[in-house]
C-alpha cells in the first residue's frame, strides 16, 4: 500500500468518513498530500551526496467554498499533513531546515475544486531574546514568522553557536553578519540600524542590492542564504507584523 493510500484510511478512520463525504465534489485531502509531495521533490535542494534540503513552510490557498468546507476539519487534516511529508521526506532522503508548517487560507482567484500551494525553505531561528524584550523594542527583525529585539549595540547573525541570533539555513556563515544599533536623538529614543558583512562566505542582499555595508530602514530587507530578513521600527501603537513571502502554482 502506498503512502498516500495509507494517507486517506487514516484521515477516514479518524474523521469517520465524514471529511470525505464533504469534499466529494471539492478538493480531495489526497491531491494536497499528492501536491506537498511534489512540491518537495521540485524544490529540493543539494546539500550532499546524501542530504537535499526541501521546503518545510506551505501555504494552501483554496477557494472560499473548499476553505469552508475543510474548517471544521482543518487541525486534524494539517496534523495529517505533516505526518505525510514527513514520511515522503523520510523515504526520499530529504532534510527540513525547520519544524513543518501547514496553514490554509481562501483566495477569489481560485474556483472551487482548484487550489495552490505556496513553500518556502524557512531555517529554524533562535537566540536568547525573551518575549518582553520583543514587547519592549522600538525596532524588530522579523525572520520566519519571528520577532528578534533590535537594541543597542546590536546583535551578530549567524549558523553558529556564538551568533546573538542562530539561523540553521546552510547558505549562513557561523558569523555572517552585524546589524549595529545606536541610540539618537535628545531622549536617546530614536534608532540608527546598519548592518554589515562580517566576511561571510555568501555575502548579503540589502534591498536586492549585494552590499557590505548599509544604513538601514523601515522595511528594509536584508537577504543571507535562503533567509531574508525585514526591520521594522515600532510605535507604541504599533507592535509590528511578521510578513511571510511565497510563491508557488495553482492545482
Amino acid at each position: 500500500m502506498g503512502g498516500l493510500q495509507r494517507f486517506e484510511q487514516r484521515l477516514e478512520s479518524m474523521i469517520s468518513g465524514v471529511f470525505a463525504r464533504a469534499f466529494r465534489s471539492a478538493v480531495q485531502p489526497v491531491e494536497i498530500a499528492a501536491a506537498l509531495q511534489r512540491e518537495c521533490d521540485n524544490n529540493a535542494q543539494i546539500l550532499s551526496r546524501e542530504r537535499r534540503m526541501v521546503p518545510n513552510d506551505f501555504h494552501v490557498e483554496l477557494s472560499r467554498t473548499d476553505l469552508d468546507r475543510l474548517a471544521p476539519f482543518d487541525s486534524a487534516l494539517a496534523d495529517e499533513l505533516v505526518h505525510q511529508v514527513e514520511e515522503h521526506a523520510r523515504l526520499q532522503g530529504y532534510v527540513f531546515p525547520g519544524p513543518i508548517s501547514i496553514d490554509f487560507e481562501a483566495t477569489e482567484d481560485l474556483t472551487t475544486g482548484r487550489f495552490r500551494i505556496l513553500s518556502k525553505a524557512a531555517a529554524r531561528v533562535q537566540s536568547n531574546a525573551t518575549h518582553t524584550q520583543v514587547r519592549r523594542a522600538r525596532a524588530v527583525l522579523e525572520v520566519n514568522r519571528t520577532q528578534q529585539p533590535l537594541v543597542p549595540p546590536g546583535l551578530v547573525v549567524g549558523r553558529g553557536t556564538d551568533a546573538d541570533l542562530r539561523i540553521n539555513d546552510p547558505g549562513v556563515s557561523r558569523r555572517h553578519i552585524e546589524f549595529g544599533v545606536q541610540a539618537t536623538g535628545r531622549d536617546g529614543t530614536e534608532l540608527t540600524i546598519e548592518v554589515r558583512d562580517l566576511g561571510s562566505t555568501n555575502g548579503m542582499l540589502v534591498d536586492g542590492h549585494k552590499v557590505s555595508r548599509a544604513a538601514l530602514h523601515d522595511g528594509s530587507q536584508v537577504r543571507i542564504g535562503n533567509t531574508t530578513m525585514t526591520v521594522r521600527f515600532l510605535s507604541d501603537d504599533d507592535p509590528g507584523h511578521p510578513g511571510v513571502g511565497l510563491g508557488g502554482i495553482a492545482y
